[in-house]
C-alpha cells in the first residue's frame, strides 16, 4: 500500500506534510521518517516534515514538526502557513481561523481571502535565559568569526535567532553560507540558533538570508523574518510593518510593540501554496 504525501512550499521554503495514519505505515520514528522523506536524494525533498496532530486539548489542533536533519523545531512560520492551508483544505478544522498546539505555544493561523496566510507568531522572547543565550544581554553583542566581527541581536520567536544587519554592499547570502553555520553552533547558543543577516532597503522593506538551525541555507525561514523585524525596531532601524524579502519571496512582518514597550505581538503574513501530491511506493 502506498503512503501519501503532499509536498508545499512558503516562498520556497518546503515541506512534506502527511497525516498521521499515512506516516504510521511508514514504520520509523518520526525523526528519522523526516530524515528519509526531506532527503533531496532518495526521499521527496524538503527542509521539513509536518504532520497534524488530531488529538490536542489545549487548541483546535496540533501538529508534529521535524526539520530534514531530524530535529525538532519549535516553531517555523512558513511550515505553520502550509499547515494551516493543508488542514483547513483537508477538512481537519472548520473555521479559517484556529489555534494550532506547537513547541512554541498556541499560534494562531487565518486564511485570508486572497490566499495567503496570516498567522498570529505570539510575542517575541527578549529575556536571554529564555532564548536561550549566555550572555547578559541581547542586543548589539559582538560576535568574532573567522576574520569577522559581527555585531548581533538575540531574539526567540519560540525559536533561537541571532539576527545581524550589514552594510548595503554586503551580500547577505555570501555571508550566511560563510559565517552562518559557524555562528549556529557557538559557544553562546545552548540550543544552536538561527542565524539571520539583513540588509535594511528602507524603513519599511528589508532584505535578508538565513542559516537555519537543523537545515542549513533556506529560500525564507517565517521566524527569521519576524525576529529579523523585532530586531530592526528595538535598534530603531525600520518601522513596525515591514516587507521582508527572502530569496524565495517576500512576506509582511506586523510587531505591536516597541523599544519601550516590547510586549507586543508579531504577525506574518504570506503565501502557501501546494506544490504536488504523491503516493510513495
Amino acid at each position: 500500500m502506498g503512503i501519501k504525501v503532499t509536498k508545499m512550499q512558503g516562498c520556497g521554503n518546503d515541506f512534506v506534510l502527511m497525516d498521521y495514519e499515512e506516516f504510521e505505515k511508514m514504520n520509523f520514528p518520526l525523526d528519522k521518517a523526516a530524515k528519509k522523506l526531506c532527503d533531496r536524494h532518495f526521499g521527496v525533498g524538503a527542509d521539513g516534515l509536518i504532520i497534524p496532530n488530531i488529538n490536542t486539548q489545549d487548541a483546535d489542533i496540533g501538529w508534529f514538526f521535524y526539520n530534514s536533519d531530524g530535529s525538532t523545531a519549535q516553531m517555523c512560520g512558513n511550515g505553520m502557513r502550509c499547515f494551516a492551508k493543508y488542514v483547513y483544505d483537508k477538512g481537519l478544522v472548520k473555521e479559517k481561523e484556529f489555534t494550532v498546539k506547537t513547541l512554541a505555544g498556541i499560534m494562531k493561523p487565518q486564511i485570508l481571502d486572497d490566499g495567503t496566510v496570516r498567522v498570529n507568531m505570539s510575542k517575541p522572547i527578549l529575556e536571554t535565559d529564555r532564548i536561550p543565550f549566555l550572555p547578559n544581554h541581547n542586543l548589539n553583542y559582538k560576535i568574532s568569526v573567522k576574520n569577522m566581527i559581527f555585531e548581533g541581536n538575540a531574539v526567540s520567536m519560540g525559536n533561537p535567532h541571532f539576527v545581524i544587519f550589514v552594510a548595503p554592499e554586503d551580500d547577505v547570502m555570501e555571508f550566511a553560507k560563510e559565517y552562518g553555520p559557524i555562528i549556529e553552533t557557538g559557544a553562546e547558543f545552548p540550543e544552536k540558533t538561527n542565524v539571520e543577516f539583513v540588509k535594511i532597503k528602507s524603513y519599511k522593506k528589508i532584505e535578508l538570508a538565513v542559516w537555519e538551525r537543523g537545515c542549513g541555507i533556506t529560500l525564507a525561514c517565517g521566524t527569521g523574518a519576524c525576529a529579523s523585524v523585532v530586531a530592526g525596531v528595538l535598534n530603531g532601524f525600520i518601522e513596525n510593518c515591514v516587507d521582508v524579502l527572502l530569496p524565495g519571496g517576500q512576506v509582511n512582518v506586523v510587531w505591536n510593540g516597541t523599544p519601550s514597550k516590547p510586549e507586543g505581538d508579531v504577525f506574518l503574513t504570506g503565501p502557501a501554496e501546494y506544490v504536488y501530491t504523491a503516493e510513495l511506493s
